[in-house]
Protein backbone atom coordinates (compact mmCIF):
# COMPACT_ATOMS: atom_id res chain seq x y z
CA UNK A 1 0.00 0.00 0.00
CA UNK A 2 1.39 3.40 -0.96
CA UNK A 3 2.12 5.96 1.74
CA UNK A 4 -0.06 9.04 2.22
CA UNK A 5 2.27 11.92 3.05
CA UNK A 6 1.78 15.41 4.42
CA UNK A 7 3.84 18.17 2.88
CA UNK A 8 3.82 21.59 1.26
CA UNK A 9 3.48 22.04 -2.48
CA UNK A 10 3.26 24.65 -5.21
CA UNK A 11 0.13 24.08 -7.30
CA UNK A 12 1.11 26.63 -9.97
CA UNK A 13 3.73 29.25 -10.74
CA UNK A 14 1.62 32.00 -9.18
CA UNK A 15 0.21 30.37 -6.04
CA UNK A 16 1.93 30.19 -2.64
CA UNK A 17 3.50 26.97 -1.43
CA UNK A 18 0.77 25.48 0.77
CA UNK A 19 -0.26 22.30 2.63
CA UNK A 20 -0.66 19.29 0.35
CA UNK A 21 -1.22 15.58 0.83
CA UNK A 22 0.21 13.16 -1.71
CA UNK A 23 1.23 9.53 -2.19
CA UNK A 24 4.69 8.03 -1.90
CA UNK A 25 5.41 4.76 -3.70
CA UNK A 26 5.55 1.39 -2.00
CA UNK A 27 9.14 0.75 -0.86
CA UNK A 28 11.13 -1.48 -3.22
CA UNK A 29 13.68 -4.09 -2.06
CA UNK A 30 16.55 -1.58 -2.49
CA UNK A 31 14.71 1.37 -0.92
CA UNK A 32 15.29 3.29 2.29
CA UNK A 33 12.29 4.95 3.97
CA UNK A 34 13.33 8.15 5.74
CA UNK A 35 11.38 10.21 8.26
CA UNK A 36 12.46 13.76 7.36
CA UNK A 37 13.66 15.95 10.22
CA UNK A 38 15.12 18.94 8.36
CA UNK A 39 15.18 20.26 4.81
CA UNK A 40 17.28 23.12 3.52
CA UNK A 41 15.74 25.80 1.30
CA UNK A 42 17.70 26.23 -1.94
CA UNK A 43 17.33 29.14 -4.37
CA UNK A 44 16.42 26.56 -7.01
CA UNK A 45 13.32 25.69 -4.95
CA UNK A 46 12.09 29.21 -5.59
CA UNK A 47 13.03 29.10 -9.29
CA UNK A 48 11.21 25.81 -9.75
CA UNK A 49 8.13 26.67 -7.69
CA UNK A 50 7.66 29.80 -9.82
CA UNK A 51 8.53 28.05 -13.11
CA UNK A 52 11.40 30.43 -13.79
CA UNK A 53 13.29 27.65 -15.59
CA UNK A 54 10.19 26.78 -17.66
CA UNK A 55 10.19 23.08 -16.80
CA UNK A 56 8.04 22.92 -13.67
CA UNK A 57 5.62 20.06 -13.02
CA UNK A 58 2.70 20.67 -10.68
CA UNK A 59 1.81 19.92 -7.99
CA UNK A 60 5.45 20.32 -6.89
CA UNK A 61 6.85 19.45 -3.47
CA UNK A 62 10.27 21.18 -3.41
CA UNK A 63 13.29 20.36 -1.27
CA UNK A 64 16.56 18.56 -2.02
CA UNK A 65 18.66 19.17 1.11
CA UNK A 66 17.15 16.43 3.24
CA UNK A 67 18.22 15.09 6.64
CA UNK A 68 16.24 12.39 8.44
CA UNK A 69 16.21 9.06 10.24
CA UNK A 70 15.75 5.71 8.58
CA UNK A 71 12.37 4.20 9.53
CA UNK A 72 12.44 1.12 7.28
CA UNK A 73 14.72 -0.59 4.76
CA UNK A 74 14.08 -2.98 1.89
CA UNK A 75 15.23 -6.61 1.95
CA UNK A 76 18.21 -5.89 -0.30
CA UNK A 77 19.54 -2.92 1.72
CA UNK A 78 22.71 -3.72 3.64
CA UNK A 79 24.44 -0.46 4.53
CA UNK A 80 21.59 1.29 6.34
CA UNK A 81 19.45 0.27 9.29
CA UNK A 82 16.46 1.67 11.15
CA UNK A 83 17.50 4.64 13.27
CA UNK A 84 20.44 5.76 11.13
CA UNK A 85 20.81 9.50 10.49
CA UNK A 86 21.02 9.96 6.73
CA UNK A 87 20.79 12.52 3.96
CA UNK A 88 19.37 12.84 0.46
CA UNK A 89 20.53 15.50 -1.97
CA UNK A 90 19.50 16.60 -5.44
CA UNK A 91 19.25 13.14 -7.05
CA UNK A 92 17.33 9.97 -6.23
CA UNK A 93 18.40 7.78 -9.16
CA UNK A 94 20.39 7.55 -12.40
CA UNK A 95 20.91 4.97 -15.13
CA UNK A 96 23.82 3.39 -13.20
CA UNK A 97 25.54 2.12 -16.36
CA UNK A 98 26.70 5.05 -18.55
CA UNK A 99 30.28 6.33 -18.53
CA UNK A 100 29.44 9.17 -16.11
CA UNK A 101 27.69 6.87 -13.63
CA UNK A 102 30.58 4.39 -13.89
CA UNK A 103 32.88 7.18 -12.66
CA UNK A 104 30.59 7.96 -9.71
CA UNK A 105 29.43 11.17 -11.38
CA UNK A 106 25.71 10.45 -11.44
CA UNK A 107 24.88 14.14 -11.75
CA UNK A 108 26.17 13.94 -15.34
CA UNK A 109 24.27 10.74 -16.18
CA UNK A 110 24.07 10.54 -19.97
CA UNK A 111 20.46 9.37 -19.74
CA UNK A 112 19.64 12.11 -17.24
CA UNK A 113 19.63 11.81 -13.46
CA UNK A 114 16.31 11.42 -11.64
CA UNK A 115 15.92 14.58 -9.58
CA UNK A 116 14.63 14.55 -6.01
CA UNK A 117 11.69 16.72 -7.00
CA UNK A 118 10.20 18.07 -10.21
CA UNK A 119 11.47 14.93 -11.90
CA UNK A 120 10.24 11.52 -12.98
CA UNK A 121 10.94 8.15 -11.38
CA UNK A 122 12.81 6.21 -14.05
CA UNK A 123 11.26 2.91 -12.93
CA UNK A 124 7.55 3.70 -12.62
CA UNK A 125 7.28 7.01 -14.51
CA UNK A 126 5.63 8.79 -11.58
CA UNK A 127 6.60 12.33 -10.51
CA UNK A 128 9.19 12.78 -7.77
CA UNK A 129 8.38 14.84 -4.68
CA UNK A 130 10.96 16.46 -2.42
CA UNK A 131 11.77 17.21 1.17
CA UNK A 132 9.10 19.73 2.14
CA UNK A 133 7.32 16.69 3.53
CA UNK A 134 7.31 14.25 6.40
CA UNK A 135 8.79 11.19 4.67
CA UNK A 136 10.65 10.12 1.55
CA UNK A 137 11.42 6.78 -0.13
CA UNK A 138 14.79 6.59 -1.91
CA UNK A 139 17.05 3.96 -3.48
CA UNK A 140 19.86 3.10 -1.06
CA UNK A 141 22.44 4.07 -3.72
CA UNK A 142 21.37 7.71 -3.36
CA UNK A 143 21.35 7.91 0.44
CA UNK A 144 24.37 9.21 2.37
CA UNK A 145 25.42 8.76 5.98
CA UNK A 146 25.38 11.72 8.38
CA UNK A 147 28.05 11.45 11.08
CA UNK A 148 27.05 12.00 14.69
CA UNK A 149 29.82 14.65 14.69
CA UNK A 150 27.62 16.83 12.45
CA UNK A 151 24.69 18.91 13.66
CA UNK A 152 21.89 17.51 11.46
CA UNK A 153 20.22 20.92 11.16
CA UNK A 154 23.23 22.72 9.72
CA UNK A 155 24.24 19.63 7.72
CA UNK A 156 21.12 19.88 5.53
CA UNK A 157 22.48 22.56 3.12
CA UNK A 158 25.64 20.51 2.64
CA UNK A 159 23.55 18.23 0.40
CA UNK A 160 23.35 20.99 -2.26
CA UNK A 161 25.20 24.19 -1.35
CA UNK A 162 28.00 22.15 0.18
CA UNK A 163 28.56 19.61 -2.58
CA UNK A 164 28.11 22.24 -5.33
CA UNK A 165 31.18 24.09 -4.04
CA UNK A 166 33.16 21.06 -2.83
CA UNK A 167 33.06 19.16 -6.13
CA UNK A 168 34.84 21.77 -8.31
CA UNK A 169 37.40 22.56 -5.61
CA UNK A 170 38.30 18.86 -5.47
CA UNK A 171 38.16 18.35 -9.24
CA UNK A 172 40.62 21.19 -9.85
CA UNK A 173 42.81 19.90 -7.00
CA UNK A 174 42.65 22.96 -4.78
CA UNK A 175 45.00 22.65 -1.82
CA UNK A 176 47.96 24.14 -0.03
CA UNK A 177 49.54 26.84 -2.18
CA UNK A 178 46.44 27.41 -4.34
CA UNK A 179 45.21 30.98 -4.69
CA UNK A 180 41.40 30.85 -4.83
CA UNK A 181 38.79 33.58 -5.18
CA UNK A 182 35.10 33.17 -4.45
CA UNK A 183 32.60 35.46 -6.19
CA UNK A 184 29.50 36.16 -4.10
CA UNK A 185 28.73 35.62 -0.43
CA UNK A 186 25.49 33.67 -0.16
CA UNK A 187 24.47 30.07 0.45
CA UNK A 188 27.05 28.75 -2.01
CA UNK A 189 29.70 31.39 -1.48
CA UNK A 190 29.95 31.00 2.27
CA UNK A 191 30.53 27.26 1.85
CA UNK A 192 33.12 27.93 -0.86
CA UNK A 193 35.10 30.11 1.54
CA UNK A 194 34.98 27.49 4.28
CA UNK A 195 36.02 24.63 2.01
CA UNK A 196 38.80 26.48 0.19
CA UNK A 197 40.29 27.58 3.51
CA UNK A 198 40.04 24.09 5.03
CA UNK A 199 41.74 22.62 1.94
CA UNK A 200 44.72 24.89 2.57
CA UNK A 201 44.24 27.58 -0.09
CA UNK A 202 44.88 31.29 0.18
CA UNK A 203 41.31 32.58 -0.12
CA UNK A 204 39.88 35.86 -1.41
CA UNK A 205 36.25 37.00 -1.55
CA UNK A 206 35.11 39.12 -4.48
CA UNK A 207 32.08 41.16 -3.43
CA UNK A 208 30.12 44.14 -4.73
CA UNK A 209 29.05 45.08 -1.21
CA UNK A 210 31.33 47.17 1.01
CA UNK A 211 31.40 46.20 4.66
CA UNK A 212 31.57 42.41 4.31
CA UNK A 213 35.21 42.08 5.30
CA UNK A 214 34.78 40.94 8.91
CA UNK A 215 32.09 38.44 7.95
CA UNK A 216 34.15 37.10 5.06
CA UNK A 217 37.18 36.67 7.29
CA UNK A 218 35.07 34.82 9.87
CA UNK A 219 34.10 32.37 7.13
CA UNK A 220 37.66 31.78 5.95
CA UNK A 221 38.65 34.60 3.59
CA UNK A 222 42.22 35.85 3.87
CA UNK A 223 41.47 38.86 1.64
CA UNK A 224 38.41 40.79 0.42
CA UNK A 225 38.29 42.63 -2.91
CA UNK A 226 35.53 45.07 -3.82
CA UNK A 227 34.87 44.08 -7.43
CA UNK A 228 33.33 47.46 -8.29
CA UNK A 229 36.60 49.25 -7.40
CA UNK A 230 38.90 49.35 -10.48
CA UNK A 231 41.95 50.03 -8.33
CA UNK A 232 41.33 46.98 -6.15
CA UNK A 233 40.72 44.81 -9.23
CA UNK A 234 43.91 46.04 -10.90
CA UNK A 235 45.86 45.22 -7.74
CA UNK A 236 44.92 41.52 -8.04
CA UNK A 237 45.50 41.17 -11.80
CA UNK A 238 47.07 37.82 -12.65
CA UNK A 239 46.78 36.55 -9.08
CA UNK A 240 44.34 33.63 -8.88
CA UNK A 241 44.64 30.00 -9.94
CA UNK A 242 40.93 29.34 -9.55
CA UNK A 243 37.79 31.44 -9.27
CA UNK A 244 34.64 29.85 -7.85
CA UNK A 245 31.76 31.95 -9.18
CA UNK A 246 28.60 31.43 -7.11
CA UNK A 247 26.51 34.34 -8.43
CA UNK A 248 23.11 33.02 -9.63
CA UNK A 249 22.34 35.82 -12.11
CA UNK A 250 23.95 36.95 -15.39
CA UNK A 251 26.99 39.12 -14.69
CA UNK A 252 30.14 40.32 -16.41
CA UNK A 253 32.92 37.73 -16.17
CA UNK A 254 35.53 39.79 -18.01
CA UNK A 255 36.86 41.78 -15.02
CA UNK A 256 37.44 38.53 -13.15
CA UNK A 257 39.25 36.84 -16.04
CA UNK A 258 41.95 39.50 -15.82
CA UNK A 259 42.71 38.35 -12.27
CA UNK A 260 43.59 34.79 -13.33
CA UNK A 261 47.10 33.46 -13.76
CA UNK A 262 48.24 31.65 -16.91
CA UNK A 263 46.03 28.54 -17.21
CA UNK A 264 43.70 29.91 -14.55
CA UNK A 265 40.13 28.63 -14.28
CA UNK A 266 36.87 30.55 -13.78
CA UNK A 267 34.22 28.05 -12.70
CA UNK A 268 30.49 28.86 -12.74
CA UNK A 269 28.32 27.01 -10.21
CA UNK A 270 25.43 29.42 -9.72
CA UNK A 271 24.34 30.75 -13.11
CA UNK A 272 22.34 28.72 -15.64
CA UNK A 273 21.43 31.56 -18.00
CA UNK A 274 23.39 32.60 -21.13
CA UNK A 275 26.51 34.64 -20.44
CA UNK A 276 25.69 38.34 -20.71
CA UNK A 277 27.73 40.34 -21.58
CA UNK A 278 29.76 37.95 -23.74
CA UNK A 279 33.15 36.74 -22.57
CA UNK A 280 36.02 38.39 -24.42
CA UNK A 281 37.81 35.70 -26.41
CA UNK A 282 40.97 37.78 -26.13
CA UNK A 283 40.88 37.56 -22.33
CA UNK A 284 40.67 33.77 -22.58
CA UNK A 285 43.24 33.32 -25.33
CA UNK A 286 45.83 35.71 -23.93
CA UNK A 287 46.26 33.74 -20.72
CA UNK A 288 45.16 30.27 -21.90
CA UNK A 289 42.38 30.71 -19.37
CA UNK A 290 39.35 28.48 -18.97
CA UNK A 291 35.73 29.41 -18.34
CA UNK A 292 33.97 26.29 -17.15
CA UNK A 293 31.14 25.06 -14.92
CA UNK A 294 30.30 22.37 -12.41
CA UNK A 295 27.04 20.79 -11.21
CA UNK A 296 26.50 19.44 -7.68
CA UNK A 297 28.51 16.22 -7.18
CA UNK A 298 28.27 12.44 -7.32
CA UNK A 299 27.15 10.32 -4.40
CA UNK A 300 30.66 9.12 -3.51
CA UNK A 301 32.07 12.64 -3.44
CA UNK A 302 29.04 13.84 -1.47
CA UNK A 303 29.89 11.26 1.19
CA UNK A 304 33.54 12.32 1.01
CA UNK A 305 32.47 15.94 1.55
CA UNK A 306 30.28 15.04 4.53
CA UNK A 307 33.10 13.04 6.12
CA UNK A 308 35.49 15.98 5.56
CA UNK A 309 32.99 18.31 7.24
CA UNK A 310 32.68 15.96 10.22
CA UNK A 311 36.47 15.77 10.54
CA UNK A 312 37.02 19.53 10.24
CA UNK A 313 33.94 20.82 12.07
CA UNK A 314 32.44 22.45 8.98
CA UNK A 315 28.73 23.10 8.55
CA UNK A 316 26.44 25.64 6.95
CA UNK A 317 25.39 28.85 8.69
CA UNK A 318 21.62 28.53 8.95
CA UNK A 319 18.37 30.09 10.11
CA UNK A 320 15.69 27.62 11.20
CA UNK A 321 12.10 28.19 10.08
CA UNK A 322 8.74 26.47 10.34
CA UNK A 323 7.24 25.10 7.13
CA UNK A 324 4.39 27.59 7.52
CA UNK A 325 6.90 30.41 6.93
CA UNK A 326 8.23 29.12 3.61
CA UNK A 327 6.66 31.80 1.42
CA UNK A 328 8.09 34.59 3.60
CA UNK A 329 11.45 32.81 3.41
CA UNK A 330 11.27 32.90 -0.40
CA UNK A 331 10.65 36.64 -0.32
CA UNK A 332 13.58 37.14 2.04
CA UNK A 333 15.81 35.03 -0.21
CA UNK A 334 15.02 37.39 -3.09
CA UNK A 335 16.37 40.22 -0.93
CA UNK A 336 19.42 38.17 0.15
CA UNK A 337 18.06 38.49 3.68
CA UNK A 338 19.44 35.23 5.09
CA UNK A 339 22.80 34.20 6.54
CA UNK A 340 23.19 31.94 4.74
CA UNK A 341 20.61 29.20 4.33
CA UNK A 342 17.09 28.61 5.60
CA UNK A 343 16.41 25.15 7.01
CA UNK A 344 12.87 23.88 7.63
CA UNK A 345 12.10 22.03 10.87
CA UNK A 346 9.64 19.41 9.58
CA UNK A 347 8.25 18.86 13.07
CA UNK A 348 6.39 22.10 12.34
CA UNK A 349 4.06 20.16 10.04
CA UNK A 350 2.15 19.35 13.22
CA UNK A 351 1.44 23.04 13.81
CA UNK A 352 -1.67 24.71 12.35
CA UNK A 353 -1.17 26.16 8.88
Amino acid sequence: MSLSIRGYAAQSATTPVAPHTFERRDPRPDDVVIDILYCGVCHSDLHQARNEWHNSLYPMVPGHEIIGRVSAVGAEVGKFKVGDMVGVGCMVDSCQHCSSCAQGLEQYCLEGASWTYNGTDRRDGLPTFGGYSERIVVSDKFVVTISDKLDPKSAAPLLCAGITTWSPLRHWKIGKGSKVAVVGLGGLGHMGLKFAKALGADVTLFTRSPGKESEARRLGADHVVLSTDPAQMKAVAGRFDFILDTVPNPHDLNPYLATLVLDGVHCLVGQLQPLDPPVSAGAVISGRRTVTGSAIGGIAETQEMLDFCAEHGISSDIEMIDIQDINQAYERMLKSDVRYRFVIDLASLDKPA
